[in-house]
């Protein structure tokens, strides 16, 4: 059997990957139909296709490649530890050096009351974990009722049964009888969307007030947690108002339920700090992380456990009964030692919130011009571009009409541009090695994209005003 790579044509590939390969978040027959496309290559923020196309990455992966592709450092890290020690456990009271050097790299990283890190595989085990954990936390402190967490309507907290039940979107609710017993929904902080008819400040504290009306209606005593991404990723770069987060830091810490602080993509300098938290000025409980902990060149996340929480669940809940077969994989560590090494030395973090941040978030906001645009937003170097049928009335396109589909494939297939439709929301997630250079290439083929959907929908007869 012949598994060597990029020795067969693009439609060889497309048609071993349709018979063989069941591919994520997809309609499987519509994409057999089309064929996927084909990457075997990237280098910096640049990917290359099986056609030789070359393609600028704006969503870095899946919001991860923080350090860019090409980095050999992660390679040849990853290939010592693979000839050391490929594979040990973390049960069974046993450890090995890259575990206890990445855990303590870690947490000299994050905020001075997280202390402690739990390593998973992914985003959705690491809120799994986070579920856990809370529940365990309240049963230590004598309160076995404070099960029930809140979150909100449009977040997304990863794909398994329960981090898609705390997740609040609706088309994974619509399948397998989610979301599960335990979990509260309230509403999201997205003034484009919801709250133009108020002052964003306003709006803001409103959203966050429900989180009290919400602990008052199921009663304090059976809330454990309220879980929240600082900036929602994959609901569309909601960002919220500057008067939401310090109203639901008031509330949980009145009424005495974990804050929970997802940053699953805002970790690691997405937002121009360290963490999404710093952006907003909070300070959560219970930290889920993934993503850029490895810059996705490994599957890898965690969750940072606060002093408050790591204290009593080590006094009174002895062993808990959790975990991972991968927890603290060593080839894993080894990546994210080098990824965060990087980082570090190259000052990706000050760099993202000094110059990249900055010079993309003006040229991003030029597009707020376009006919098609109703707001351009951005916080570090992630953004939203909200595409509207009606620029003075910001009225949207009705769902037939596709727009946001049709800009993603229009950008990626006729001007080498990734870009990802929430809807009919453009979000952008570029790698945090972005040239200045490379932020103007990024905004001059996303207005390309955008003029070539206002032709492509004039033509099918959309009526745009």
């Amino acid at each position: 059997m012949n598994i060597a790579t990029n020795l067969r044509s693009t439609a060889e590939y497309q048609a071993m990957d349709a018979a063989h390969h069941w591919h994520p978040f997809t309609d499987t027959a519509a994409l057999n139909a089309k064929g996927a496309r084909v990457f075997t290559g990237a280098e910096g923020v640049w990917l290359t296709d099986s056609d030789g196309n070359r393609i600028l990455d704006g969503m870095a992966g899946l919001w991860c490649v923080n350090i860019g592709y090409g980095r050999h450092e992660v390679a040849e890290a990853v290939a010592r530890q693979m000839r050391d020690l490929p594979y040990y456990n973390t049960f069974f009271q046993c450890t090995h050096p890259p575990a206890a050097e990445f855990a303590e790299a870690l947490t000299a990283a994050a905020p001075d009351h997280l202390n402690r890190v739990f390593f998973t595989n992914s985003g959705s085990e690491s809120n799994d974990t986070v579920f856990r954990l809370a529940r365990v936390y309240w049963e230590c402190m004598d309160k076995p009722t404070k099960k029930t967490f809140i979150s909100r309507k449009n977040a997304y907290h990863g794909s398994t049964i329960c981090g898609a039940s705390l997740g609040g979107m609706a088309a994974p609710h619509r399948q397998g009888g989610l979301p599960m017993q335990g979990i509260h929904h309230i509403g999201q902080p997205y003034w484009f969307g919801e709250g133009r008819d108020m002052d964003a400040e306003e709006f803001g504290r409103m959203r966050a007030r429900e989180l009290e009306v919400a602990i008052d209606w199921l009663g304090e005593d059976n809330v454990a947690a309220f879980i929240a991404e600082p900036v929602q990723g994959a609901g569309g770069v909601i960002i919220p108002p500057e008067s939401y987060f310090p109203e639901i830091a008031r509330i949980c810490a009145e009424r005495n339920i974990l804050l929970v602080a997802d940053e699953v993509i805002c970790g690691f300098g997405r937002t121009g700090n360290w963490w999404g938290s710093e952006t907003f000025g909070i300070e959560p409980d219970l930290m889920p992380i993934a993503k850029g902990l490895t810059s996705g060149y490994v599957p890898m996340g965690g969750v940072f456990i606060s002093d408050r929480v790591a204290g009593p669940l080590m006094d009174k809940a002895g062993e808990i009964y959790h975990g991972y077969t991968y927890s603290g994989h060593p080839a894993a560590c080894a990546a994210g030692l080098a990824s965060l090494r990087i980082m570090q030395e190259e000052q990706l973090v000050e760099r993202v919130r000094d110059r990249a941040g900055p010079y993309l978030q003006q040229r991003w906001a030029s597009l707020a011009d376009h006919p098609l645009v109703g707001e351009a937003r951005m916080v570090g170097l992630m953004g939203g571009l909200e595409i509207v049928r009606d620029k003075k009335t910001m009225e949207r396109f009705d769902g037939e009409a596709e727009a946001g589909r049709r800009c993603r494939d229009t950008a990626v297939a006729q001007h080498g541009l990734v870009m990802r439709a929430v809807g009919d929301t453009m979000v952008i997630s570029p790698p945090l090695v972005i040239s200045e250079e490379e932020c103007d290439e990024l905004v001059g083929r996303a207005r390309k994209s955008l003029d070539g959907l206002a032709d492509e929908l004039t033509r099918d007869g959309v009526a745009l005003d």
